[in-house]
């Protein structure tokens, strides 16, 4: 790794260290393609707790075994517009963008596609592949649920996981409209950057042992629910996204699912997941569909303001982050920078800083 400059690295210099690692370690093509496909989509993004800095706990989990380098992914229940696919403990971003490609080919057909998951593992940012059923022009949903991690609203013990749900709405001629959202306050991995960066919590998004609010980083023992004072809205939330993905699945519950951070490597954790992909016109023609969008857009972002404030689409901070990401490259954090230094030793990979 260069030594002379470090403050910044392109997308696409990232982008090539990410892969030739996963390969150097003995992931297959299509899992190193899907692998840094979804943590490139956070980075470039600006979801940066679910970006690059999950390489090396990848890395770490696909050599220990926990993860399968090779995994045979196969349908194991079909039935009209709905499938089970049997991820074989694949990463969860080969199991989630092959799942997402089944759902978009069940759309075409039947006009809606669902494809539960079974058997799968950690898929970092959720939006990825929302995004990529919207790229195709079809509505995309994915869910997941984790470890428990997350208190439920007024309680003292972690239950749910962070428990993503993401939605991606083509919009003819620019940028979907894209929600990607953890139902925790914040999702754990933020609480892990916010420690490398040894930056203080928001209020009321994590809790130490006690259930009690904290924004120390170093003390937080668990999540509050998305919602703050109505965190029964986020708890509410995180049991829709536990129960497509672990009980439609017959997956592990969140509070059954072995942790994401353990010393046991070797262990396949069997994440269950869930999506759904819409044609948007099997409901009517994309003509209407498409003037309904330009015109829901364009009313948001020019409604009035508060003083001091901008009215954004869900997305457009992750557009406009991307287009800069583009042009100036992205900043990595102290643990991350230090991880890429000792993964590139081990496998003979050289990052460059610009």
């Amino acid at each position: 790794m260069d030594q002379h400059n470090q403050n910044s690295v392109s997308l696409g210099e990232l982008e090539r260290f990410c892969h030739s690692v996963l390969i150097a370690c003995g992931a297959n093509e299509a899992t190193a393609d899907a692998v840094t496909r979804a943590m490139m989509h956070g980075t470039r993004h600006g979801v940066d707790s679910h970006g690059v800095r999950l390489l090396d706990h990848y890395v770490r989990a696909l050599e220990g075994g926990r993860i399968n380098k090779n995994p045979d992914l196969k349908v194991a229940n079909a039935f009209g517009a709905i499938e089970t696919l049997d991820a074989g403990d694949a990463h969860g971003a080969l199991a989630t963008y092959t799942a997402m490609d089944h759902a978009i080919a069940l759309a075409a057909h039947f006009g809606i596609g669902a494809v539960g998951i079974r058997n799968s593992s950690h898929f970092g940012p959720a939006g990825a592949y929302s995004i990529e059923a919207a790229r195709q022009g079809f509505i995309g949903f994915t869910f997941c649920n984790s470890d428990s991690f997350v208190r439920l609203h007024g309680g003292a013990q972690r239950f749910h996981g962070t428990n993503p749900i993401a939605v991606a709405v083509p919009s003819a001629g620019e940028n979907p409209w894209l929600l990607d959202m953890a139902t925790s306050a914040v999702p754990f991995n933020r609480v892990l950057l916010y420690r490398s960066t040894g930056t203080e919590l928001p209020q009321a998004v994590a809790s130490d042992s006690a259930g009690i609010d904290t924004r120390d980083a170093e003390a937080v023992d668990m999540l509050a629910p998305l919602g703050g004072e109505f965190g029964f809205k986020g708890a509410g939330l995180a049991g829709l996204a536990e129960i497509l993905s672990a009980v439609v699945t017959g997956m592990r519950l969140s509070f059954d699912l072995p942790g994401m951070i353990s010393s046991d490597m070797a262990t396949p954790r069997g994440l269950g997941a869930f999506v759904i992909a819409i044609k948007p016109d099997a409901f009517g023609d994309q003509a209407t569909f498409d003037a309904g969008m330009a015109r829901y857009l364009d009313v948001l972002r020019n409604s009035p303001a508060r003083e001091g404030q901008h009215v954004m689409a869900p997305g457009d901070r992750e557009w406009a982050v991307a287009a800069e990401r583009e042009k100036a490259g992205v900043r990595i954090d102290p643990a991350t920078r230090e991880a890429f230094a000792a993964l590139g030793e081990t496998y003979g990979v050289t990052l460059h800083f610009s």
